[in-house]
């Protein structure tokens, strides 16, 4: 069965602000890579959601609704509900994932 993939407006924009940084700091063709990676990575969880494992950030705390993939060194955050995905936040894995939840959670 295949599941329809969202991408929610946060997500969106963490993807915008990675391509936007690499872009700055490095090669055009970099960013445009790395967004095509990241978009696939998205994409894939349409016919596999259930690869993805808890983010121990969360499991520490009793959350296990969310799930995670990897395109290293980013942290897809992603829920299933039903036949969809939800893409929440896409981040930075060489950041604190708990630090980035409470700032997205308090604005």
């Amino acid at each position: 069965m295949n599941y329809k993939v969202y991408i929610i407006n946060d997500a969106e924009e963490d993807i915008l602000d990675i391509y936007n940084y690499v872009f700055l700091h490095d090669y055009k063709e970099n960013a445009d890579y790395l967004l095509n990676k990241i978009k696939e990575s998205c994409v894939s969880l349409k016919t596999h959601p259930n690869r993805g494992h808890t983010p121990p950030e969360l499991e520490r705390v009793g959350v296990y609704s969310y799930k995670e993939i990897h395109f290293t060194p980013y942290r897809i955050i992603y829920e299933t509900i039903e036949n969809a995905v939800y893409i929440h936040c896409v981040l930075d894995g060489r950041r604190s994932l708990q630090e980035l939840l409470e700032k997205r959670l308090l604005r």
